[in-house]
């Protein structure tokens, strides 16, 4: 890839969150890329993937954080966008045990209902209590409150009745029509969703999985440095070899 050639990066934010929340990333990929943070305006599963398939028209690549790359993976089984490269981290392909995706389901209604009638610094001060937060520090909770802050809670509840792991039918046995290279990555210490990275590696055609050292869930927030140094590798490794094969 020459200096003079870049490749648009559509970065897609997790749960009550911004694209904002993808800056440390943006701050630390080469200037090859372009990076274009996700802004959703709509909240149900179909409005959503529309959007980012907006965003995505002209696209190298789409990584997606968690409910993030959850609809990412929807978006491209639906043929909604067709990047030449696809970076999920933090994702699972559903509850195939219809028992455990019924209680997730209810779990997410129970908390959809509950954001419907509290106020958004109430539904902060609940999802900051998490045990996504339980590996990060602090400080990297306040940094990230004002993009949640700044959600509608009917927005969020929508999200989570139609964009949750409980609304979405499980897609393992699909994976196999991703025929782009794909990167699942999860956090270290994020075993449930390093195991479903694995998973999701072996199913597709051109998968892999990465782990990043020392982190949990929002591996991206916790260790920007090792996730940008993944990403980036994974990157060149598949665009660059595109823009060779265009030279």
């Amino acid at each position: 890839m020459s200096s003079a050639q870049t490749s648009e990066i559509v970065l897609v934010p997790g749960f009550a969150q911004r694209g904002e929340a993808w800056q440390a990333i943006i701050e630390r990929l080469p200037e090859r890329y372009r990076s274009v943070p996700v802004e959703f305006a709509a909240a149900d599963m179909d409005g959503r993937v529309a959007e980012l398939a907006e965003a995505a028209r002209r696209a190298d690549a789409v990584v997606g954080y968690s409910l993030g790359g959850r609809i990412a993976l929807h978006a491209r089984l639906r043929g909604a966008i067709r990047p030449h490269a696809l970076v999920l981290l933090g994702v699972s392909a559903g509850h195939e045990d219809p028992r455990a995706r019924a209680e997730r389901r209810a779990a997410d209604e129970e908390l959809a209902a509950w954001i419907e009638e509290h106020t958004i610094e109430e539904f902060v001060e609940r999802w900051e209590r998490s045990p996504v937060f339980a590996t990060q520090s602090p400080e990297l909770v306040a940094a990230q409150r004002p993009g949640r802050l700044s959600q509608r809670p009917a927005d969020l509840a929508t999200t989570l009745r139609t964009a949750g792991q409980g609304a979405l039918e499980p897609v393992w046995d699909r994976l196999a029509e991703i025929h782009e290279p794909l990167l699942a990555v999860a956090g270290e210490r994020d075993e449930r969703y390093a195991r479903a990275a694995a998973r999701i590696a072996a199913a597709a055609p051109h998968g892999r999985a990465a782990l990043v050292p020392g982190a949990g869930h929002a591996a991206h927030l916790e260790q920007p440095d090792r996730f940008a140094t993944i990403l980036s590798a994974f990157l060149d490794g598949v665009l660059g070899r595109r823009a060779g094969a265009r030279r």
